[in-house]
């Protein structure tokens, strides 16, 4: 079988291929890339954190599933002193959907079970494997808080300072939670690996029981689908945000393959940062409204509700095979290493998702016992006669504007997906990415319209002195043709470590 796939670090793209050696197909590579990534870039996502995805079989069905983590039961009892959810810490931990999602996507349709991806990526962290660029930048960035955390320092500051590129990184306690996992998934929510997380948690205040983790449930439902410049655009469901991505590709397109006006790019983005701070939440507590984020109509209210931050590390995996499978799955630990929290017992880094929510009562983002926060991750399919595109990408709330931007380019089987991910872009965003206000941040070489435009909006403009991974690290997987007739193009972000490979039969 051959099989195109992108990861943000070669070593998981290296997990892939493992996996089509061994007979599997599109799936079976984007979960061992998935999984193997959970060792190997540990400060964007952890099995302590979520996992939105999308698949898309071989008679043209496309669904999601959405692996969003949910909050304790009792988070009531804490929260009702609390002026603002906490950004880190156990507070801001919720059930990790990861493992589940990963469990639900091989029942879609993988061709192995999932025990050979578990301890594939055991052998890794048992071995060790080299800390990248992209790693020390992380550690860099958050050295304090690797360095309070007994469970962080061990691992990633061994001798006092954080690991540099090159260094080696071993985790034992990992790879003996992966060997668990290989043998029961189920062992992360109701087993010694629940019994860890869940002391750990509730060591540092948390509220979570195992009554928590043993209950929770991914969700599988169809993809939200709309037909958009003669293609099928599918994104995941509320609480994902991929309804805002649909609205802003519905304002901006134009005939064919004629790609969009930018500066339409971020008036519709601006108006989809609205939409998102009323409408988005999780559907099942109450409130979020998909039709309106799909028209990007914040009304009235836009503006009176203030956003949580979200920093945004997130891994996308993308792949496809000549049997038809096409799969995009993003997964997170929300901030750079997420909580602040590696539980020593199992070497897990744990996810702050909960920092998304609002305390906000009339917020459909309000946070309530077993609720799932608002989510930015953003997989997406679009699927045309001609050709299909699967795309996800890490870049915090800013993922719909980053894809807005790409994805009628990448779209076109004349561009080079290579090349479109090496254009300039451009971000708003505010706390973010460090500003006090909604800010357009751009990278160098991004054209004076776009500047211009946010000025005329009122908006401060910044610059990038470089690229930046806040300008996301995108995913992509082109295919032409069907079955034994179909061309692979396959592309991974500059700004990552990753690679892009076509796996032959």
């Amino acid at each position: 079988m051959t099989v195109a796939l992108a990861a943000p670090h070669q070593e998981a793209v290296r997990a892939g291929e493992r996996a089509v050696a061994a007979g599997g197909n599109a799936l079976d590579a984007a979960l061992a890339a998935a999984c193997t990534l959970t060792v190997v870039y540990p400060h964007q996502c952890a099995l302590g954190g979520d996992l939105v995805a999308l698949v898309r079989s071989p008679d043209g069905v496309t669904t999601a599933v959405v692996a969003a983590g949910t909050a304790p039961g009792d988070i009531g009892r804490l929260s009702s002193g609390w002026s603002a959810m906490p950004r880190a810490g156990a507070h801001s931990v919720t059930v990790p959907g990861l493992v589940a999602g990963w469990r639900e996507l091989a029942r879609l349709g993988a061709a192995l079970p999932l025990d050979g991806m578990f301890r594939d990526a055991a052998a890794v962290a048992e071995e060790g494997t080299r800390v990248s660029a992209g790693l020390e930048r992380a550690l860099d960035s958050r050295r304090e808080a690797v360095l309070a955390d007994p469970g962080l320092r061990a691992v990633f500051a061994p001798e006092g300072a954080p690991l540099r590129q090159g260094a080696l990184l071993r985790q034992p306690a990992l790879a003996a939670t992966l060997r668990r996992l290989a043998v029961d998934p189920r062992d992360l929510y109701a087993g010694e690996t629940a019994q860890s997380i869940v002391g750990t948690l509730r060591a540092h205040g948390g509220a979570h029981t195992l009554a928590d983790f043993a209950g929770y449930q991914p969700e599988t439902v169809p993809a939200v689908t709309r037909e958009i410049g003669g293609r099928a655009w599918s994104v995941a469901p509320p609480p994902s945000v991929g309804a805002i991505l649909l609205g802003v590709v519905q304002a901006v397109a134009g005939p064919g393959d004629v790609e969009p006006d930018p500066t339409r790019v971020l008036d519709a983005s601006l108006a989809g940062v609205a939409a998102r701070t009323v409408y988005l939440g999780d559907p099942r507590s109450g409130g979020a409204d998909l039709e309106a984020m799909l028209r990007l109509d914040a009304g009235p209210a836009a503006g009176r509700r203030p956003e949580p931050p979200a920093h945004g590390d997130t891994v996308a995996v993308v792949a496809s095979d000549d049997a038809g499978w096409r799969v995009a799955l993003v997964q997170s630990v929300f901030q750079t290493f997420g909580a602040g929290l590696l539980d020593p017992g199992t070497g897990v880094v744990l996810h702050n998702r909960g920092a998304a929510f609002s305390l906000d009562p009339a917020s459909p983002a309000r946070l309530a016992p077993g609720a799932r926060p608002p989510h930015t991750l953003c997989p997406v399919i679009v699927h045309s006669t001609e050709s299909t595109v699967v795309a996800g990408c890490q870049g915090g709330r800013a993922q719909p504007w980053i894809l807005a931007q790409l994805l009628s380019a990448m779209t076109d089987p004349a561009q080079s997906l290579d090349d479109v991910l090496a254009r300039p872009r451009w971000v708003v965003g505010d706390v973010d990415l460090g500003h006090a206000g909604l800010t357009l941040v751009a990278e160098p070489g991004v054209g004076d319209e776009v500047p211009a435009a946010a000025r005329a909006h009122g908006l401060p403009v910044a610059w990038f002195p470089a690229r930046a991974d806040s300008a996301g690290h995108v995913q992509v997987v082109r295919t032409r043709g069907e079955r034994s007739g179909v061309v692979f193009q396959a592309a991974s972000d500059p700004r990552a470590d990753g690679s892009a490979v076509v796996i032959p039969s």
